[in-house]
């Protein structure tokens, strides 16, 4: 492992080539090789957006790709969770409603202030026009528990919470008549989960309540758009993998009482000939084994991330 390595994202600095893809009759996928994706529904009489970019500068490229197949108006907002590079977008699309659970609400309550100013450090290239995000925060107008039904005319468009995993307030959108499942980043594809916010315990049963849907295609958080079942069930097996095998290792150090430094350079050195390709891998790792140190030991719900915290974490275990 190199002795040297930037903070977080910040020496990642190349354009990503944009794919807009069509999964049915209904969805999309904008995906940006391992970006931040976000998932569109084009209903009879409107559009739903299901996480937004990172700021109103990059929402404009997803918002002219749409006007490239309809010219129904953005009516939702769909935050499947309340990380900055997923909601900050928001007040681009102009939407009439923006959609989240209420844990996505009560966490942003809770840690959006703190979070918006920690990924801002941690994406420089995303943040990069971060002075077209309006002041303030990107808050619900809506928000529901367990399960709500939209209507976009005579398509059924169903928001469900199946369980935590990479956030508590974790929200997928399904669409029952086309098959297609928009994750959030409960899924990853060829991208490194990211799990400061996790529930390591429980992601691995959330994983398997959305395989229990069995989608045709699936749009992840980061990565290419899943066609076809097969693809599907190697993006959540994938995902699934990758949590099992940082929380087992993480936990047996822990357990053996090791402290958080010499259990992070063995899970780092344990996962990166199977992981280490993937992207973000380097970024999301001090995060991850943190967090899942921190719920192998005595801290259930995932600790704030402030600015402050990011680097003097990363200076414990990187420096």
């Amino acid at each position: 492992m190199s002795t040297e390595k930037t903070f977080a994202s910040q020496a990642d600095l190349e354009e990503k080539k944009v794919t807009f893809t069509k999964l049915s009759e209904h969805a999309y996928a904008y995906t940006a090789e391992g970006d931040p994706n976000t998932g569109i529904i084009v209903g009879d009489d409107s559009v739903l957006v299901a996480d937004t970019q990172a700021t109103p500068a990059m929402a404009a490229d997803v918002i002219r790709r749409i006007r490239e197949v309809t010219d129904k108006p953005i009516e939702y907002v769909v935050l499947t969770h309340y990380h900055a590079v997923r909601v900050l977008g928001a007040s681009a699309y102009q939407p009439q409603q923006i959609l989240a659970s209420q844990d996505t609400y009560d966490l942003i309550v809770e840690r959006g202030e703190a979070d918006k100013a920690s990924e801002i450090g941690r994406f420089p290239r995303l943040f990069r026009d971060v002075e077209t995000v309006p002041e303030g925060l990107t808050w619900p107008t809506m928000t529901f528990t367990g399960k709500m039904t939209l209507w976009m005319g005579k398509l059924e468009v169903q928001l469900l919470q199946l369980g935590r995993g990479h956030t508590k307030g974790d929200t997928v959108v399904w669409l029952p008549e086309d098959r297609v499942l928009l994750s959030g980043d409960l899924v990853e594809f060829d991208a490194t989960p990211y799990a400061g916010d996790a529930y390591f315990e429980d992601w691995p049963k959330t994983l398997d309540r959305i395989a229990e849907l069995k989608p045709r295609a699936l749009v992840p958080g980061r990565g290419p758009a899943l066609i076809g079942e097969d693809q599907v069930a190697k993006g959540l097996e994938l995902t699934r993998n990758f949590i099992s095998d940082l929380y087992a290792q993480v936990k047996a150090g822990a357990e053996a009482g090791k402290d958080l430094r010499t259990v992070y350079r063995a899970t780092y050195d344990a996962l990166q000939p199977k992981y280490g390709n993937w992207v973000i891998f380097d970024h999301c790792m001090p995060f991850d084994v943190t967090r899942a140190y921190d719920e192998a030991t005595k801290y259930p719900d995932p600790r704030i991330w402030t600015a402050e915290r990011d680097r003097q974490m990363w200076e414990a275990l990187e420096g």
